[in-house]
Protein backbone atom coordinates (compact mmCIF):
# COMPACT_ATOMS: atom_id res chain seq x y z
CA UNK A 1 0.00 0.00 0.00
CA UNK A 2 1.15 3.76 -1.07
CA UNK A 3 1.25 6.50 2.15
CA UNK A 4 -0.79 9.61 0.32
CA UNK A 5 0.53 12.84 1.84
CA UNK A 6 -2.85 14.39 2.89
CA UNK A 7 -1.32 17.42 1.70
CA UNK A 8 -1.39 16.01 -1.92
CA UNK A 9 -5.37 15.20 -1.89
CA UNK A 10 -6.61 18.14 -4.42
CA UNK A 11 -4.01 16.63 -6.31
CA UNK A 12 -4.62 13.53 -6.07
CA UNK A 13 -8.72 14.77 -6.95
CA UNK A 14 -7.13 16.52 -9.77
CA UNK A 15 -5.24 13.43 -11.69
CA UNK A 16 -8.29 11.04 -11.14
CA UNK A 17 -10.53 13.51 -12.93
CA UNK A 18 -7.59 14.24 -15.85
CA UNK A 19 -7.36 10.49 -16.50
CA UNK A 20 -11.29 10.13 -17.08
CA UNK A 21 -13.47 9.92 -20.23
CA UNK A 22 -14.12 14.05 -21.17
CA UNK A 23 -17.91 13.80 -19.83
CA UNK A 24 -17.10 11.64 -16.81
CA UNK A 25 -14.16 14.46 -16.03
CA UNK A 26 -16.92 17.32 -16.78
CA UNK A 27 -19.01 15.82 -14.22
CA UNK A 28 -16.16 15.26 -11.69
CA UNK A 29 -14.74 18.94 -11.93
CA UNK A 30 -18.24 19.83 -9.83
CA UNK A 31 -18.38 16.66 -7.79
CA UNK A 32 -14.76 17.01 -6.47
CA UNK A 33 -14.48 13.61 -5.80
CA UNK A 34 -11.34 12.14 -3.21
CA UNK A 35 -9.55 9.19 -5.32
CA UNK A 36 -6.54 7.87 -4.57
CA UNK A 37 -3.14 7.07 -6.88
CA UNK A 38 -4.18 6.77 -10.27
CA UNK A 39 -2.74 7.58 -13.82
CA UNK A 40 0.83 8.98 -14.27
CA UNK A 41 1.15 8.52 -10.43
CA UNK A 42 2.57 5.39 -10.93
CA UNK A 43 5.48 7.33 -12.01
CA UNK A 44 5.89 9.46 -8.65
CA UNK A 45 4.74 12.61 -10.03
CA UNK A 46 3.95 15.95 -7.61
CA UNK A 47 1.75 19.07 -8.36
CA UNK A 48 3.78 21.59 -10.27
CA UNK A 49 0.95 24.46 -10.89
CA UNK A 50 0.99 28.27 -10.33
CA UNK A 51 -1.23 28.83 -7.68
CA UNK A 52 -4.63 31.22 -7.93
CA UNK A 53 -4.19 34.39 -7.31
CA UNK A 54 -7.61 34.83 -6.29
CA UNK A 55 -9.31 31.26 -4.76
CA UNK A 56 -11.29 32.52 -1.97
CA UNK A 57 -11.50 36.19 -2.98
CA UNK A 58 -13.95 38.31 -4.58
CA UNK A 59 -16.25 40.80 -2.43
CA UNK A 60 -19.78 41.18 -4.61
CA UNK A 61 -18.81 44.53 -5.74
CA UNK A 62 -15.14 43.05 -7.25
CA UNK A 63 -17.05 40.25 -9.21
CA UNK A 64 -16.86 39.65 -12.85
CA UNK A 65 -20.39 39.77 -14.16
CA UNK A 66 -20.51 36.90 -16.84
CA UNK A 67 -22.83 36.63 -19.49
CA UNK A 68 -22.78 33.23 -21.38
CA UNK A 69 -23.49 32.75 -24.90
CA UNK A 70 -23.85 28.80 -25.94
CA UNK A 71 -25.08 26.82 -23.07
CA UNK A 72 -25.41 23.23 -24.95
CA UNK A 73 -23.78 20.65 -23.62
CA UNK A 74 -19.98 22.07 -23.32
CA UNK A 75 -21.44 25.35 -22.52
CA UNK A 76 -23.58 24.41 -20.14
CA UNK A 77 -21.66 21.41 -18.55
CA UNK A 78 -18.36 22.48 -18.67
CA UNK A 79 -17.88 26.12 -18.88
CA UNK A 80 -21.01 27.42 -16.94
CA UNK A 81 -20.69 25.34 -14.43
CA UNK A 82 -17.08 25.55 -14.15
CA UNK A 83 -17.24 29.46 -13.49
CA UNK A 84 -20.37 28.87 -11.08
CA UNK A 85 -17.55 27.26 -8.93
CA UNK A 86 -15.59 30.43 -8.22
CA UNK A 87 -16.58 33.06 -6.40
CA UNK A 88 -14.72 35.86 -7.38
CA UNK A 89 -17.35 35.87 -11.01
CA UNK A 90 -20.82 35.88 -11.28
CA UNK A 91 -23.15 34.30 -14.38
CA UNK A 92 -25.74 37.23 -14.65
CA UNK A 93 -26.95 36.24 -18.33
CA UNK A 94 -27.52 33.37 -20.59
CA UNK A 95 -27.80 33.40 -24.09
CA UNK A 96 -28.74 30.14 -26.69
CA UNK A 97 -30.92 29.98 -29.49
CA UNK A 98 -32.76 27.15 -28.10
CA UNK A 99 -35.22 28.16 -25.40
CA UNK A 100 -35.06 24.82 -23.51
CA UNK A 101 -31.65 25.72 -23.08
CA UNK A 102 -31.09 29.15 -21.93
CA UNK A 103 -34.14 28.16 -19.87
CA UNK A 104 -32.46 25.07 -17.81
CA UNK A 105 -29.57 27.54 -17.61
CA UNK A 106 -31.11 30.14 -15.86
CA UNK A 107 -32.61 27.60 -13.98
CA UNK A 108 -29.07 26.28 -13.02
CA UNK A 109 -28.40 29.98 -12.33
CA UNK A 110 -31.10 31.00 -9.90
CA UNK A 111 -30.57 28.01 -8.02
CA UNK A 112 -27.02 28.43 -7.62
CA UNK A 113 -27.24 31.86 -6.08
CA UNK A 114 -30.76 31.64 -4.39
CA UNK A 115 -32.62 34.05 -6.69
CA UNK A 116 -34.12 35.19 -10.05
CA UNK A 117 -31.90 37.91 -11.41
CA UNK A 118 -30.35 35.85 -14.47
CA UNK A 119 -31.42 37.19 -17.83
CA UNK A 120 -32.16 35.06 -20.63
CA UNK A 121 -31.79 36.15 -24.32
CA UNK A 122 -32.20 34.29 -27.54
CA UNK A 123 -29.66 37.07 -29.31
CA UNK A 124 -26.27 36.95 -28.43
CA UNK A 125 -26.54 40.83 -29.26
CA UNK A 126 -28.59 42.07 -26.62
CA UNK A 127 -26.65 40.13 -24.11
CA UNK A 128 -23.50 41.64 -24.95
CA UNK A 129 -25.50 45.34 -25.47
CA UNK A 130 -26.14 45.30 -21.56
CA UNK A 131 -23.74 47.23 -19.52
CA UNK A 132 -23.86 45.38 -16.12
CA UNK A 133 -21.66 42.62 -18.26
CA UNK A 134 -18.08 42.91 -17.86
CA UNK A 135 -17.42 39.71 -19.74
CA UNK A 136 -18.86 36.86 -21.98
CA UNK A 137 -18.12 33.35 -22.36
CA UNK A 138 -18.82 32.28 -26.15
CA UNK A 139 -19.33 28.10 -26.20
CA UNK A 140 -21.19 27.88 -29.54
CA UNK A 141 -20.42 26.15 -33.19
CA UNK A 142 -17.16 26.88 -34.25
CA UNK A 143 -18.64 29.41 -37.15
CA UNK A 144 -19.94 32.21 -34.77
CA UNK A 145 -16.75 32.21 -32.68
CA UNK A 146 -14.80 34.72 -34.41
CA UNK A 147 -17.71 36.88 -35.25
CA UNK A 148 -19.23 36.93 -31.57
CA UNK A 149 -15.94 37.41 -30.07
CA UNK A 150 -15.57 40.58 -32.30
CA UNK A 151 -18.51 41.62 -31.21
CA UNK A 152 -18.07 41.55 -27.51
CA UNK A 153 -14.40 43.14 -27.65
CA UNK A 154 -15.92 46.21 -29.65
CA UNK A 155 -18.48 46.07 -26.85
CA UNK A 156 -15.69 46.67 -24.55
CA UNK A 157 -16.76 42.81 -22.99
CA UNK A 158 -13.19 40.65 -22.12
CA UNK A 159 -14.11 37.37 -23.75
CA UNK A 160 -13.54 33.54 -23.27
CA UNK A 161 -14.13 31.49 -26.16
CA UNK A 162 -13.77 28.06 -27.28
CA UNK A 163 -11.66 26.88 -29.79
CA UNK A 164 -10.61 26.58 -33.00
CA UNK A 165 -11.57 29.40 -35.77
CA UNK A 166 -13.31 28.09 -38.68
CA UNK A 167 -10.39 29.67 -41.16
CA UNK A 168 -7.19 31.26 -41.31
CA UNK A 169 -8.34 34.71 -42.00
CA UNK A 170 -10.95 34.83 -39.74
CA UNK A 171 -7.86 33.82 -36.76
CA UNK A 172 -5.75 36.66 -38.06
CA UNK A 173 -8.86 39.02 -38.00
CA UNK A 174 -9.41 38.15 -34.60
CA UNK A 175 -6.13 38.74 -32.87
CA UNK A 176 -5.43 41.81 -34.51
CA UNK A 177 -8.41 43.59 -33.68
CA UNK A 178 -7.55 42.17 -29.53
CA UNK A 179 -4.21 43.88 -30.48
CA UNK A 180 -6.22 46.98 -31.63
CA UNK A 181 -8.57 47.46 -29.35
CA UNK A 182 -6.26 46.51 -26.19
CA UNK A 183 -9.09 43.95 -25.28
CA UNK A 184 -8.89 40.84 -23.31
CA UNK A 185 -9.20 37.17 -24.81
CA UNK A 186 -8.75 34.01 -23.73
CA UNK A 187 -9.36 30.69 -25.32
CA UNK A 188 -11.15 27.69 -23.85
CA UNK A 189 -8.60 25.10 -24.03
CA UNK A 190 -7.33 23.10 -21.05
CA UNK A 191 -3.92 21.15 -22.89
CA UNK A 192 -1.99 23.58 -21.47
CA UNK A 193 -2.97 23.18 -17.79
CA UNK A 194 -3.43 19.22 -18.01
CA UNK A 195 -0.76 17.70 -16.18
CA UNK A 196 -0.12 15.02 -18.63
CA UNK A 197 0.56 16.92 -21.64
CA UNK A 198 2.46 19.65 -19.57
CA UNK A 199 4.69 16.63 -18.21
CA UNK A 200 5.55 15.60 -21.93
CA UNK A 201 6.03 19.22 -23.50
CA UNK A 202 8.04 19.93 -20.62
CA UNK A 203 10.20 16.54 -20.92
CA UNK A 204 10.58 17.53 -24.74
CA UNK A 205 11.17 21.29 -24.12
CA UNK A 206 14.01 20.66 -21.76
CA UNK A 207 15.81 17.95 -23.30
CA UNK A 208 15.07 14.79 -21.70
CA UNK A 209 14.69 13.21 -24.74
CA UNK A 210 17.53 14.45 -26.28
CA UNK A 211 16.92 16.20 -29.96
CA UNK A 212 13.26 16.24 -30.94
CA UNK A 213 13.36 14.40 -34.41
CA UNK A 214 9.43 13.08 -35.08
CA UNK A 215 5.93 13.16 -33.11
CA UNK A 216 3.12 11.62 -34.08
CA UNK A 217 -0.54 11.97 -33.43
CA UNK A 218 -3.26 10.17 -33.57
CA UNK A 219 -6.98 11.36 -33.27
CA UNK A 220 -10.15 9.64 -32.96
CA UNK A 221 -12.41 8.84 -36.07
CA UNK A 222 -15.28 11.08 -36.14
CA UNK A 223 -18.87 9.15 -37.70
CA UNK A 224 -20.55 9.15 -40.56
CA UNK A 225 -24.09 10.72 -40.96
CA UNK A 226 -26.14 9.82 -43.75
CA UNK A 227 -28.18 12.42 -45.18
CA UNK A 228 -31.70 13.65 -43.99
CA UNK A 229 -34.69 14.76 -45.22
CA UNK A 230 -35.60 18.25 -44.22
CA UNK A 231 -38.31 19.08 -41.61
CA UNK A 232 -39.78 22.03 -40.28
CA UNK A 233 -38.27 23.86 -37.35
CA UNK A 234 -38.77 22.87 -33.92
CA UNK A 235 -40.26 25.15 -31.82
CA UNK A 236 -38.17 26.52 -29.69
CA UNK A 237 -35.38 27.11 -31.75
CA UNK A 238 -34.14 30.43 -34.27
CA UNK A 239 -32.58 28.41 -36.71
CA UNK A 240 -32.00 31.14 -38.28
CA UNK A 241 -29.87 32.48 -35.82
CA UNK A 242 -28.41 29.16 -35.25
CA UNK A 243 -26.91 29.40 -39.21
CA UNK A 244 -25.96 32.58 -38.84
CA UNK A 245 -22.90 33.45 -41.03
CA UNK A 246 -23.31 30.25 -42.46
CA UNK A 247 -25.18 29.99 -45.84
CA UNK A 248 -28.65 29.33 -45.66
CA UNK A 249 -30.02 25.46 -45.21
CA UNK A 250 -32.77 23.63 -44.95
CA UNK A 251 -33.21 22.38 -41.20
CA UNK A 252 -32.35 18.21 -40.81
CA UNK A 253 -33.07 16.75 -37.19
CA UNK A 254 -29.76 16.27 -36.44
CA UNK A 255 -27.90 18.90 -37.56
CA UNK A 256 -27.82 21.04 -34.53
CA UNK A 257 -26.52 17.67 -32.56
CA UNK A 258 -22.41 18.72 -31.67
CA UNK A 259 -21.57 15.39 -33.44
CA UNK A 260 -23.04 16.07 -36.94
CA UNK A 261 -22.48 19.95 -37.67
CA UNK A 262 -18.32 19.39 -36.51
CA UNK A 263 -18.76 17.14 -39.29
CA UNK A 264 -19.71 19.72 -41.54
CA UNK A 265 -17.57 22.30 -43.15
CA UNK A 266 -19.73 25.14 -43.04
CA UNK A 267 -19.82 24.80 -39.01
CA UNK A 268 -16.36 23.12 -38.42
CA UNK A 269 -13.16 21.77 -39.37
CA UNK A 270 -14.36 17.97 -38.03
CA UNK A 271 -11.99 15.81 -35.66
CA UNK A 272 -9.15 17.74 -37.45
CA UNK A 273 -9.96 20.77 -36.07
CA UNK A 274 -11.91 19.73 -32.89
CA UNK A 275 -9.32 16.99 -31.10
CA UNK A 276 -5.99 18.35 -33.11
CA UNK A 277 -6.64 21.52 -31.17
CA UNK A 278 -5.58 19.18 -28.22
CA UNK A 279 -3.03 17.64 -29.22
CA UNK A 280 -1.45 19.40 -32.15
CA UNK A 281 -1.13 22.07 -29.68
CA UNK A 282 1.04 19.52 -26.84
CA UNK A 283 2.97 19.02 -30.25
CA UNK A 284 3.93 22.52 -31.16
CA UNK A 285 4.82 23.41 -27.48
CA UNK A 286 6.89 20.72 -27.51
CA UNK A 287 8.44 21.44 -30.48
CA UNK A 288 8.81 25.27 -29.36
CA UNK A 289 6.34 26.25 -32.48
CA UNK A 290 3.59 27.23 -30.74
CA UNK A 291 4.52 30.66 -32.39
CA UNK A 292 4.72 29.66 -35.59
CA UNK A 293 3.52 26.41 -36.71
CA UNK A 294 4.54 23.79 -39.33
CA UNK A 295 5.81 25.03 -42.92
CA UNK A 296 4.65 22.18 -45.18
CA UNK A 297 1.97 19.53 -45.06
CA UNK A 298 0.87 16.84 -47.83
CA UNK A 299 -1.74 14.12 -46.93
CA UNK A 300 -4.82 12.78 -48.02
CA UNK A 301 -8.50 12.48 -45.69
CA UNK A 302 -11.70 10.35 -47.22
CA UNK A 303 -15.28 11.94 -47.25
CA UNK A 304 -17.49 9.22 -46.77
CA UNK A 305 -20.45 9.70 -49.80
CA UNK A 306 -23.78 10.06 -49.25
CA UNK A 307 -23.69 11.38 -46.06
CA UNK A 308 -23.99 15.05 -44.55
CA UNK A 309 -20.62 15.12 -43.76
CA UNK A 310 -18.09 17.11 -45.74
CA UNK A 311 -15.09 16.91 -44.40
CA UNK A 312 -12.60 14.04 -44.15
CA UNK A 313 -13.34 11.09 -41.03
CA UNK A 314 -10.31 9.17 -41.68
CA UNK A 315 -7.03 11.11 -42.84
CA UNK A 316 -3.22 10.82 -42.87
CA UNK A 317 -1.04 14.04 -42.85
CA UNK A 318 2.66 14.82 -42.55
CA UNK A 319 3.84 18.00 -41.56
CA UNK A 320 7.45 19.53 -41.78
CA UNK A 321 8.85 22.54 -39.36
CA UNK A 322 11.33 25.04 -40.42
CA UNK A 323 13.41 22.66 -37.89
CA UNK A 324 13.35 19.52 -39.82
CA UNK A 325 11.54 17.87 -37.48
CA UNK A 326 8.27 15.96 -38.79
CA UNK A 327 4.61 15.55 -37.56
CA UNK A 328 2.71 12.77 -38.48
CA UNK A 329 -1.15 13.39 -37.30
CA UNK A 330 -3.77 10.79 -38.45
CA UNK A 331 -7.10 8.65 -37.63
CA UNK A 332 -6.11 6.54 -34.19
CA UNK A 333 -7.26 6.60 -30.78
CA UNK A 334 -6.36 10.23 -29.14
CA UNK A 335 -2.27 9.85 -28.57
CA UNK A 336 0.89 12.10 -28.47
CA UNK A 337 4.55 10.39 -28.89
CA UNK A 338 7.35 12.66 -29.29
CA UNK A 339 10.71 10.97 -30.07
CA UNK A 340 14.08 12.34 -30.23
CA UNK A 341 17.42 11.17 -30.08
CA UNK A 342 17.80 9.42 -26.95
CA UNK A 343 14.57 8.12 -26.47
CA UNK A 344 10.49 9.11 -26.43
CA UNK A 345 7.46 10.64 -24.42
CA UNK A 346 3.87 10.07 -24.76
CA UNK A 347 0.78 8.79 -24.22
CA UNK A 348 -2.37 6.75 -25.75
CA UNK A 349 -5.96 7.84 -25.07
CA UNK A 350 -7.11 11.26 -24.04
CA UNK A 351 -5.22 11.86 -20.24
CA UNK A 352 -4.11 8.66 -20.79
CA UNK A 353 -1.41 7.30 -18.50
CA UNK A 354 1.92 8.68 -19.64
CA UNK A 355 4.17 6.50 -20.98
CA UNK A 356 8.49 6.79 -22.13
CA UNK A 357 11.28 5.13 -23.04
CA UNK A 358 12.20 5.34 -19.06
CA UNK A 359 9.29 6.51 -17.11
CA UNK A 360 12.21 8.24 -14.90
CA UNK A 361 12.19 10.81 -17.30
CA UNK A 362 8.95 12.31 -15.93
CA UNK A 363 10.37 12.45 -12.11
CA UNK A 364 13.38 15.08 -13.31
CA UNK A 365 12.63 18.41 -11.98
CA UNK A 366 13.10 21.85 -13.46
CA UNK A 367 13.71 24.62 -11.81
CA UNK A 368 11.62 27.67 -12.49
CA UNK A 369 14.23 29.76 -13.30
CA UNK A 370 15.67 27.58 -15.73
CA UNK A 371 12.93 25.33 -16.92
CA UNK A 372 11.95 26.05 -21.09
CA UNK A 373 8.08 25.84 -20.01
CA UNK A 374 5.66 28.23 -17.98
CA UNK A 375 4.31 26.77 -14.73
CA UNK A 376 1.21 25.18 -14.96
CA UNK A 377 -1.84 26.65 -14.78
CA UNK A 378 -4.83 25.20 -12.48
CA UNK A 379 -7.51 25.15 -15.40
CA UNK A 380 -8.88 27.53 -18.24
CA UNK A 381 -11.31 29.03 -16.21
CA UNK A 382 -9.67 30.30 -13.06
CA UNK A 383 -6.67 30.85 -15.50
CA UNK A 384 -9.18 33.73 -17.38
CA UNK A 385 -9.83 35.14 -13.86
CA UNK A 386 -6.51 35.22 -12.52
CA UNK A 387 -5.46 36.89 -15.67
CA UNK A 388 -7.75 39.69 -15.38
CA UNK A 389 -7.12 40.27 -11.89
CA UNK A 390 -3.58 39.72 -12.56
CA UNK A 391 -3.48 41.70 -15.51
CA UNK A 392 -1.69 39.49 -17.51
CA UNK A 393 -1.55 37.58 -20.53
CA UNK A 394 -3.81 34.50 -20.18
CA UNK A 395 -2.88 30.95 -21.06
CA UNK A 396 -3.81 31.14 -24.39
CA UNK A 397 -4.01 34.41 -26.43
CA UNK A 398 -6.31 35.06 -29.59
CA UNK A 399 -2.58 35.30 -31.46
CA UNK A 400 -2.14 31.81 -29.70
CA UNK A 401 -5.86 30.52 -30.95
CA UNK A 402 -4.58 31.62 -34.20
CA UNK A 403 -1.30 29.63 -34.63
CA UNK A 404 -2.45 26.84 -33.58
CA UNK A 405 -5.80 27.02 -35.63
CA UNK A 406 -3.52 27.65 -38.46
CA UNK A 407 -1.68 24.34 -38.17
CA UNK A 408 -4.81 22.32 -38.80
CA UNK A 409 -6.12 24.51 -41.16
CA UNK A 410 -3.48 24.48 -43.90
CA UNK A 411 -3.43 20.34 -43.52
CA UNK A 412 -7.01 20.75 -44.17
CA UNK A 413 -6.40 22.54 -47.27
CA UNK A 414 -3.98 19.55 -47.88
CA UNK A 415 -6.50 17.21 -47.83
CA UNK A 416 -9.20 19.66 -49.93
CA UNK A 417 -6.63 20.20 -52.86
CA UNK A 418 -5.23 16.54 -52.75
CA UNK A 419 -1.67 18.05 -53.18
CA UNK A 420 1.30 19.30 -50.78
CA UNK A 421 1.25 22.64 -49.85
CA UNK A 422 3.80 24.91 -48.59
CA UNK A 423 3.20 27.52 -45.62
CA UNK A 424 5.03 30.58 -44.68
CA UNK A 425 4.16 31.49 -40.91
CA UNK A 426 5.87 35.07 -41.28
CA UNK A 427 3.52 36.23 -44.32
CA UNK A 428 0.34 33.92 -42.98
CA UNK A 429 0.19 32.94 -47.15
CA UNK A 430 0.66 29.77 -49.06
CA UNK A 431 3.90 30.14 -51.65
CA UNK A 432 3.15 30.59 -55.11
CA UNK A 433 -0.39 28.88 -54.90
CA UNK A 434 -3.06 30.88 -55.34
CA UNK A 435 -5.63 28.44 -54.86
CA UNK A 436 -4.41 27.50 -51.51
CA UNK A 437 -4.50 31.14 -50.05
CA UNK A 438 -8.12 31.46 -51.49
CA UNK A 439 -8.99 28.80 -48.92
CA UNK A 440 -7.63 30.52 -46.28
CA UNK A 441 -10.99 32.49 -46.56
CA UNK A 442 -14.93 31.97 -46.89
CA UNK A 443 -17.60 33.77 -47.61
CA UNK A 444 -20.13 34.77 -45.10
CA UNK A 445 -23.39 35.27 -44.86
CA UNK A 446 -25.09 38.40 -43.45
CA UNK A 447 -29.09 37.80 -43.31
CA UNK A 448 -28.91 36.62 -40.35
CA UNK A 449 -28.55 40.74 -39.29
CA UNK A 450 -31.94 41.52 -40.06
Amino acid sequence: MVAVDPGKETFLSEMHRQTMSPKSANRARRSFLKTGLVGILAAGLAPRFAPSALSGAGAPSNKLALGCIGVGTHGHEVNLMSFLQHNDCRVVAVCDVFQSRRARSKQVVDAHYGNADCAMFADFRELIARADIDAVVISTPDHWHTLMALRALEAGKKVFCEKPTLTIAEGRLLADAVKRTGGFFATGLEDRSVIHYHKIAEAVRNGAIGRLERIVVGLPVGKAFPKQAPVGVPEGLDFKMWLGPAAQRDYVPTLTDPDVWRQIREFSGGTLTDWGAHLIDTANVANFAEDTGPVAVEGRGEIPPGCLNSVPLTFELNYTYANGITMVVKSDVPSIRCEGTDGWVGNRGWRGRLEASDLEIYRRVYEPATSRIWPRWENEHRDFLDAIRGDRAPMYSAEALHRLSTSMHIGAIAMELRRPVRWDPATESFIGDAAANTLKSREVNTSWEH
